[in-house]
């Protein structure tokens, strides 16, 4: 996969502030405050291993993964219709994993309409599954989608 980037927020108690995230298919990474995250997933980013790695003070950490947060990003997405045209659309995504509850909200933003999953839960498949199934008939998501899931 050709690495991809997409600009977004990261809020937590300390505050908000702007990041990109980029993906080169196998794991995700980002800075936030200055410090490199990284992992396999946007629910197991951990500060990469250099000296003056974040206190709990810094941010909230559960076993090296960073939690108690809200991610939002925006990404293009390619969809195929049913002749085979590509439009182009932006996949609205918010990930918070704040307590008591982590979830996933998507919207699929395509040709003037919004698709948004019904369903708060964590699997970002399966809330992406959601808003698959309210596409147009024929309408796909593009492969590089389904990547990160």
């Amino acid at each position: 996969m050709t690495p991809q980037s997409w600009a977004g927020w990261y809020r937590d108690r300390h505050g908000s502030e702007a990041l990109t995230i980029t993906a080169d298919g196998a794991h995700l990474r980002t800075r936030i405050r200055g410090v490199d995250f990284a992992g396999a997933g946007f629910d197991s980013l951990g500060p990469v291993a250099v000296p003056g790695i974040p206190s709990q003070s810094s941010f909230a950490l559960d076993g090296g993964t960073l939690r108690d947060f809200v991610l939002e990003w925006d990404m293009p997405v390619p969809v195929a219709s049913a002749d085979g045209a590509v439009q182009h659309a932006t996949l609205s995504c918010l990930l918070s994993l704040k307590p008591p509850e982590p979830e996933v909200g998507l919207a699929l933003h395509l040709g003037g309409a919004v698709y948004a999953s019904g369903r708060a839960e964590l699997d970002f498949g399966s809330v992406l599954d959601d808003i698959r199934r309210q596409l147009p008939s024929g309408a796909r998501l593009q492969p590089s989608v389904l990547e990160l899931t």
